[in-house]
């Protein structure tokens, strides 16, 4: 009988593409991973990885192989969420990722929820973006996830997955208290125009969304400076350099020196939370979604 071990390492260079990434995502060193594989070699009399360049690749065995690998680990997970549904517990291992302003302003109530009300359950948390989140999930390395997107940048979700909507998350602009515009009542794109932006690098959900809405104005926007951490963004602000668009959540406190003025129409993310649809019966899942909606 092969073993599953051995079949989860070859799985793992399939999808991720290498012995290293595979790695990574297990946990373990490539040394370990290669040495299951030369086991599953000799367990099958077949030759699976094959020198290319620097890297390996997959003989077509090992395709035909990793696809089977594939289904017999759904079906494990599939046995594993019936024994613990009919157990009644949450418990097990739960990995939860969720991008850097939840992991700050949501995930800390989660967690705590989670460690006083369901002990037995080994809670642990990745930071991460929602694109890399789904697929992740999607992929089996995370259980579940905290992602976000804007009514005109939606985020794909890959369609094994199942999402619930948790909360709303309102973005201000910031701008230095010394620009003039931070004493109106309200700003619209148009009062912006001008402006240097702040924002998420070129590629993030955050600055497409920005993009999209200037450019829904007629306006090109100057991103000028763009800075993935929140707390690094209102320390550009507090120097009096440029104006930013951040949401509340995972914000923290403003320094009197940047003022919070609400843009029109307001700019809302949506957080969800993912998993796989066929771990829906988890406990563990089921646990976890009550406990984001009580935090939320």
């Amino acid at each position: 009988m092969l073993d599953l071990g051995r079949l989860k390492a070859l799985n793992a260079v399939a999808v991720h593409g290498s012995v290293g990434a595979a790695a990574e995502v297990l946990g373990y060193t490539p040394s370990a991973v290669s040495q299951q594989i030369a086991k599953l070699e000799r367990e099958t009399r077949t030759t699976l990885l094959e020198r290319s360049g620097r890297g390996v690749r997959l003989t077509d065995a090992a395709r035909l192989l990793a696809g089977t690998a594939s289904q017999v680990l759904k079906l494990v997970e599939e046995a594993e969420v019936a024994l613990e549904e009919q157990r009644g517990a949450a418990i097990g291992r739960l990995c939860i990722g969720a991008f850097a302003t939840a992991a700050r302003g949501l995930l800390p109530g989660v967690l705590a929820g989670l460690i006083d009300q369901h002990p037995a359950l080994d809670v642990r948390l990745t930071e991460i973006d929602p694109p890399n989140a789904t697929e992740a999930v999607a992929r089996g390395e995370l259980d579940m996830a905290i992602v976000h997107d804007w009514a005109n940048t939606p985020l794909p979700v890959p369609e094994s997955l199942s999402r619930v909507h948790i909360a709303d998350d309102v973005a201000e602009v910031l701008i230095p208290a010394t620009n003039p515009l931070s004493r109106k009542e309200f700003l619209e794109p148009a009062d912006l125009a001008e402006q240097r932006w702040i924002c998420q690098t070129e590629g993030s959900i955050c600055y497409d969304w920005l993009v999209r809405t200037f450019h829904g104005a007629g306006i090109e926007p100057v991103v000028a400076y763009q800075i993935s951490e929140y707390r690094t963004q209102i320390a550009l602000l507090d120097k009096g350099i440029g104006v930013a668009l951040i949401p509340r959540l995972g914000r923290g406190e403003v320094p009197d020196s940047v003022k919070a003025v609400p843009l029109r129409p307001t700019p809302t993310r949506r957080l969800y939370a993912v998993w796989r649809t066929q771990a829906s019966r988890r406990p563990a899942i089921t646990a976890a979604l009550d406990v984001i909606r009580q935090v939320s």
